[in-house]
């Protein structure tokens, strides 16, 4: 009986299996583009570097801090069309690109409009998905959908690269149709996500909500942790191994995600928090450490851990921030994507600047451990800001009953 049921469990309904489906084809269009954007912006179109930067920076601004929209959008319109806007805004923006493939202005224009789409379509698909799902499903569902896009993360480039130079006009219009045919598939789900009974569902655990961390604080800070890894280490393996090395690596830290995340989402889920910002952040140390070893072994090994690390971390924090607040689902992950936006901010800046420092001072390495250091120090932080809001909070109700 206990096998059938774990069957039942992992079964999806008809639109959470169109959702995943949909959210692999949407990040596969998405990242057979976005990747060479500096290149097309440059290169094609004539933008100075500086010029570049700054476009992608609003760019990134838009698509993470706008994510605080979709809940107030969600809530007066719903999910369902939340979700056909967004497609819209990303279906006409990628349209645009053709005839702004000779017009910078038009360009521009094209990758904002994909970003306010994608603001607004990532809070509305998570919602819908988890939408009416018993509490313990939401980690095999959220763990899928973080494995779907990943795996459209990691085929979009390889599969526009024989395109993206030679004939962008015809990369652009085929992403363009996808996003119009998947929209349309969106067109045809239902008003409101489908509602498994959840009666016989286990009331959720509630000793690690009685902590104070702040899932908005720790995503921040996670991806703070993480975006180091995300944007230094090509600058740190290529040099050292080289660049076919280092895209096996990140096809295979891809892989890793797209396989390990379902597997270990329950027992994520069964974490404690502060147990998973010990396991999460400990398991990134030790992944820059590695990588401060140099090598092909350190780097690979480091990888591995890297993602462990995320797994974690990233699960988690989606969970519990569910889990905390009372709002719609939809504002919930909008605010789990301004967190990470801030933390990706804040790990460009400083990341810059320490790099620069470590190779003035002649070791690249020092970055790293520099970076691990702060794997080790961010959870005690943490945990100590969330203990003393625990404190604060239960000292008012400790003298109300008092008196």
């Amino acid at each position: 009986m206990s096998g059938e049921r774990a069957v039942v469990r992992w079964r999806f309904t008809g639109p959470q299996g169109f959702l995943l489906a949909g959210s692999f084809l949407i990040t596969l269009g998405s990242f057979a583009v976005l990747p060479y954007m500096s290149v097309l912006l440059h290169q094609r179109l004539g933008l100075g570097l500086g010029t570049v930067g700054t476009v992608l920076a609003v760019a990134s601004l838009i698509q993470f801090a706008g994510g605080v929209v979709a809940g107030p959008v969600a809530g007066r319109i719903g999910l369902r069309r939340s979700m056909l806007l967004a497609l819209g805004l990303r279906t006409a923006g990628f349209a645009a690109f053709v005839p702004g493939l000779t017009s910078p202005v038009l360009a521009v224009g094209a990758l904002l409009l994909v970003s306010a789409g994608a603001a607004l379509y990532l809070p509305a698909n998570k919602a819908y998905l988890v939408d009416g799902s018993p509490e313990p499903d939401r980690p095999r569902l959220l763990s899928a959908s973080s494995s779907a896009f990943n795996a459209g993360m990691a085929l979009g480039p390889p599969a526009a690269a024989p395109l993206v130079m030679g004939s962008p006009g015809v990369l652009f219009t085929c992403v363009a149709g996808l996003f119009a045919v998947v929209g349309v598939g969106h067109a045809f789900l239902p008003r409101d996500a489908v509602r498994p009974a959840a009666a016989d569902a286990p009331p959720p655990p509630t000793g690690g909500r009685r902590s104070g961390l702040s899932p908005f604080l720790v995503t921040v800070a996670s991806v703070y942790a993480f975006m180091f890894f995300q944007h230094y280490l090509a600058l740190y393996a290529v040099p050292r191994t080289s660049a076919g090395f280092y895209g096996v690596v990140l096809m295979g830290y891809a892989a890793l995600l797209v396989v390990a995340q379902p597997l270990l989402a329950e027992r994520v889920a069964a974490l404690s928090y502060p147990a998973a910002l010990r396991w999460g952040f400990g398991a990134m140390a030790a992944g820059m450490a590695a990588i401060a070893g140099g090598g092909h072994a350190g780097i690979a090994v480091g990888g591995v851990l890297i993602c462990l690390g995320e797994i974690v971390l990233f699960l988690k924090n989606d969970l519990e921030a569910l889990a905390r607040s009372s709002a719609p689902p939809a504002t919930v992950f909008g605010r789990q994507r301004l967190a990470a936006g801030i933390g990706a901010f804040a790990s460009g800046v400083v990341g810059g600047q320490l790099y620069a420092a470590a190779e003035s001072a002649g070791s690249a390495r020092a970055f790293w451990a520099v970076v691990g250091l702060q794997c080790v120090l961010l959870p005690v932080l943490l945990l100590s800001v969330g203990r003393r809001t625990a404190r604060g909070r239960s000292e008012p109700r400790a003298e109300t009953a008092a008196g």
